[in-house]
């Protein structure tokens, strides 16, 4: 089977984030067909388009690791029902300057979980309106929208919900057959 690359970016900065933990779970759930590596975001500076000729390193670098992923997964919490600042900064400093948007033709996932019982819906749906606009073609089904308990996920990443556990393995398994699906109608190379 081929082998592909996944780029994942966590809306939330905190170190001891819930969706950091997802994000872990994911990965240790991933087929190993998918080769995942966090893309962080951490130190972007705001977007400001004055800075489209030329960017600061730290901007290069991160549209840098975008164009290497074949594909990009969004783990991320619901702020205010919209995703957090910082990761609506990543986004616009990515998709910058105008015929340069590194998620054109990217397939793409979203996944957040919070203690809520919607976990993260709405901003997940905010979200993908933002990755429709940058041409970033989506997942939508299974959709994941998690609610997070005390001890569902340890600081590893170990799903400790069978359940829980099944319908990660199982959506990371889609994310690998959507990535495929995508490049073989839009290679990332045409």
């Amino acid at each position: 089977m081929t082998t592909h690359t996944v780029g994942y970016l966590i809306g939330s900065l905190a170190k001891g984030s819930i969706n950091r933990k997802l994000a872990k779970a994911l990965v240790r759930l991933a087929p190993p067909e998918l080769q995942m590596s966090e893309i962080s975001f951490r130190d972007l500076p705001l977007y400001n388009y004055d800075y489209d000729a030329d960017f600061p390193p730290e901007v290069r670098a991160f549209k840098k690791a975008i164009a290497s992923v074949e594909g990009v997964l969004f783990v991320t919490p619901e702020y205010n029902r919209s995703i957090p600042g910082g990761l609506k900064n990543a986004i616009d400093w990515a998709s910058r300057p105008y015929g340069k948007n590194s998620f054109t033709r990217k397939p793409s996932a979203v996944i957040g979980t919070s203690p809520g019982a919607i976990g993260t819906a709405v901003a997940q749906q905010s979200l993908r309106s933002v990755l429709s606009f940058c041409n970033s073609p989506q997942m939508n089904a299974p959709e994941a929208y998690i609610q997070f308990t005390p001890g569902l996920i340890t600081d590893d990443g170990e799903v400790t919900v069978k359940s829980t556990e099944d319908f990660l393995r199982n959506y990371m398994a889609e994310f690998r057959l959507f990535i495929a699906r995508v490049l073989q109608v839009l290679p990332k190379d045409a």
